[in-house]
């Protein structure tokens, strides 16, 4: 077992500049998915430590006057090793930065489940493998995207000072932005989950089923276990009909689908997904990465929103965190507001995986370190999370440089205008709520 603190210290060493891309493997040419516009050129390559990066080069783009994004992916739902697959998937899904004129560049990350600091460190390795062999760019944005925003705002902290021949200097990105992010830290982001567990075997009582072997519910899922997500798929759906039809429910099936969507504040059509999260995610982290220790603290929790309130109370399984996991967990993955460039942000407003809450956690946060004016905050009228409207992404790009050019700080009226002027091109609609301002975490996830 490998704590979260050893992860934390390799992200300090890459700060340090000790870390260096000399082990990686030079980009070697590679056909660009379908996705990729016509005359770019892409690149793949192993980063040294087990994990893989693929670049992508506009047509024509050159260093002295181009703008690189670099990409921190989400997740992690993965838990094995990397795979270069993986690294294809993030440039196919975010083609629209080429389209828009900017090189890419994403790391697979050298392993798969949890690890913020890893992943912010293998994110820079990538970065650097660029600049190495392709020059520096005029500009570089991080950019993170579900558990990548949560990856890029270490990141901006942790690199936001490196060393220089003459003592510290900025670091190497002049903006962030962060899409759909889990934001907040593994010590809150994570909450709700553990909140499903016990409440899901609560109504349920079949995860695990009372035959089997009994473990603490924070686990996720014993390392042994042979269950697979097909295996609890299938006992979510014997319990609440959720992948059925509502009218082939049975009532039984409805009133339990009820409480538990409705206690827990989540989309039916996102209950197995986050319960594969709440067991996989939970098993990686809690026993491969904190030494078998609970993070997750749910002992004075008040419940509602279920048909009895009162019996959910009594009755739902109570865990109390250990001191230790917690700050090791907070170490590795809590934001602290130490940023020294802008950050401009869009979140679904009904994401169903990532709660729009989440948004209020990270300004917060920065409030509290003095760092509010940094970040610019926007909102879209949409029910997704991996990927939102296509011409909204190329708005912020161009808001978030327009801030760090030109020091004109968009706020979302402008980035909602914006936005109108690329929907010809890219083909679909602006959905932008510009007076949209996301609520309290602690309205959706109760205090604790």
């Amino acid at each position: 077992m490998r704590p979260l603190r050893s992860l934390a210290l390799l992200a300090l060493v890459a700060l340090a500049g000790t870390a260096t891309a000399q082990t990686s493997t030079a980009p070697q040419p590679r056909a660009c998915p379908a996705e990729v516009p016509a005359g770019a050129t892409c690149h793949i390559g192993e980063d040294g430590l087990g994990g893989f990066y693929w670049i992508a080069l506009p047509a024509q783009w050159k260093s002295q006057t181009g703008v690189l994004v670099v990409h921190a992916h989400g997740g992690p739902a993965d838990t094995g090793p990397a795979t270069l697959a993986r690294g294809e998937e993030d440039l196919k899904r975010w083609a629209v930065t080429v389209k828009a004129g900017y090189a890419w560049v994403g790391a697979t990350y050298r392993r798969g489940g949890f690890g913020v600091s890893m992943a912010a460190e293998d994110t820079e390795r990538a970065r650097r493998v660029f600049v190495k062999h392709f020059g520096p760019p005029r500009r570089t944005i991080l950019h993170g995207q579900s558990y990548g925003a949560s990856v890029a705002a270490k990141g901006a902290e942790l690199y936001a000072m490196v060393d220089g021949p003459n003592g510290p200097v900025k670091g190497p990105y002049d903006g962030m932005l962060l899409t759909s992010g889990m934001l907040g830290g593994g010590t809150r982001a994570y909450d709700f989950r553990m909140d499903l567990r016990v409440v899901y075997q609560y109504v349920c009582r079949n995860h695990p089923k009372p035959d089997e072997l009994q473990y603490p519910l924070w686990q996720g899922l014993p390392m042994d276990a042979k269950l697979t997500r097909a295996e609890l798929a299938a006992r979510v759906d014997e319990c609440t009909g959720v992948r059925k039809p509502a009218a082939q429910r049975t009532e039984q099936q409805k009133a339990n689908l009820a409480n538990i969507v409705n206690v827990i504040k989540i989309p039916e059509r996102s209950l197995i997904a986050h319960l594969n999260w709440a067991t996989w995610l939970f098993r990686d982290l809690t026993q491969l990465r904190l030494g078998n220790r609970n993070p997750f603290n749910n002992a004075s929790v008040q419940y509602k929103g279920s048909t009895d309130d009162a019996a959910l109370n009594a009755g739902v399984l109570r865990y109390t965190a250990d001191p230790v996991a917690v700050a090791e967990l907070a170490r590795d993955s809590d934001p602290q507001g130490r940023i020294n460039i802008p950050v401009l942000s869009l979140h679904a407003v009904n994401d169903p995986t990532a709660f729009v809450e989440l948004e209020s956690a990270y300004r917060e946060t920065l409030e509290r370190a003095g760092k509010g004016a940094m970040l610019v905050q926007t909102f879209s009228d949409e029910s997704e999370h991996s990927y939102l409207s296509d011409p909204q992404y190329p708005a912020l790009f161009t808001a978030l440089l327009n801030w760090i050019d030109k020091n004109d700080k968009p706020t979302p009226q402008t980035v909602a205008a914006l936005c109108k002027g690329y929907e010809a091109a890219y083909g679909d609609t602006c959905k932008l709520l510009p007076d949209y301002r996301s609520a309290p975490l602690a309205s959706r996830v109760p205090l604790r």
